[in-house]
């Protein structure tokens, strides 16, 4: 039997998977009974070939993250994340919406979440302010930068060191400016991947795992605009409002669906100004916009 090495899955290539195996990256098939294999995925592999490999085993996750998929199914985006960095900007527009549904998402599969608010050298409003005011009091780390001016980045750097980061946002937001003053050299890392593995050209839409110079691994997925709900029930899309989490066991029934129930202890937090009211209509939007994701 051959021998079973251990790897990390950095990059999805059109012939196959590249994996990286201490300084060595090789072109791998995986096993048909195993499930689809993510990027950042720590695997066991062995030799099929002398140029290529096959992945016999993917090793227990600490965090999974999808997106959806054909016929409501899911598929995997990235694996082992520590935390999502919500890259929004002050143009086109903050969209809160969007941000509330990352980070309920985030909640849920117990992966640090922070704001990386884009654009900063444009004017911006005392509404957004006072918007961000809110997540800055739930905890959430914000980091305002912009990439155009090359301002704040040194300290979003830093908080990229020592662990397995992803930048998420919608198209427009400048997150692909923001991952190329991160890794000045992507590119070149991108085209080494390609010839490394001598098949199948890696494609822009592939998620990438990335080692910064500083430290730690930026998984970079351009193609990825939204991860979706499809995951969460009701009560999980509750649960990922952290300001939710400690009311919810005071609320009088126990499926309560914090819209117009009796005795919900979450609506009446919002009516008395002691939670945002604002992130609390977003949670109802949220919760009508994606009614086939609750089961």
């Amino acid at each position: 039997m051959a021998e079973l090495l251990e790897g990390l899955v950095i990059a999805h290539l059109g012939q196959g998977i590249a994996v990286e195996h201490k300084d060595k990256i090789i072109l791998c098939q995986t096993l048909r009974r195993l499930e689809t294999v993510a990027v950042g995925d720590k695997v066991l592999w062995s030799l099929s070939s002398p140029d290529q490999g096959r992945i016999e085993k993917i090793l227990p996750r600490r965090s999974l993250l999808t997106r959806p998929s054909r016929n409501g199914k899911t598929r995997p985006v990235a694996a082992n994340i520590d935390t999502v960095f919500v890259v929004f900007a002050i143009e086109p527009h903050c969209d809160f919406l969007l941000l509330d549904q990352y980070l309920a998402v985030c909640e849920n599969l117990t992966i640090s979440a922070a704001l990386v608010l884009n654009k900063t050298d444009l004017p911006q409003s005392d509404s957004i302010e006072k918007e961000l005011l809110d997540y800055k009091n739930l905890g959430y780390p914000l980091y305002r930068v912009s990439a155009k001016k090359a301002s704040g980045l040194d300290e979003l750097k830093r908080a990229l060191k020592g662990q397995v980061s992803m930048l998420a946002g919608q198209s427009g937001v400048g997150k692909s400016s923001l991952t190329n003053a991160i890794i000045p050299d992507k590119d070149l890392k991108t085209n080494t991947i390609s010839a490394t593995t001598k098949h199948g050209r890696h494609t822009t839409t592939a998620a990438t795992l990335y080692h910064l110079n500083d430290g730690g691994d930026l998984i970079d997925s351009p193609g990825l605009a939204i991860f979706g709900l499809a995951g969460l029930s009701e009560n999980g899309l509750a649960y990922g409002y952290r300001e939710f989490q400690s009311l919810i066991d005071n609320c009088q029934f126990n499926n309560c669906r914090h819209l117009h129930d009796k005795g919900c202890a979450v609506r009446v937090a919002a009516e008395n100004g002691e939670i945002s009211m604002t992130r609390y209509q977003r949670f109802l939007k949220l919760r009508e916009k994606m009614p086939a994701a609750f089961v």
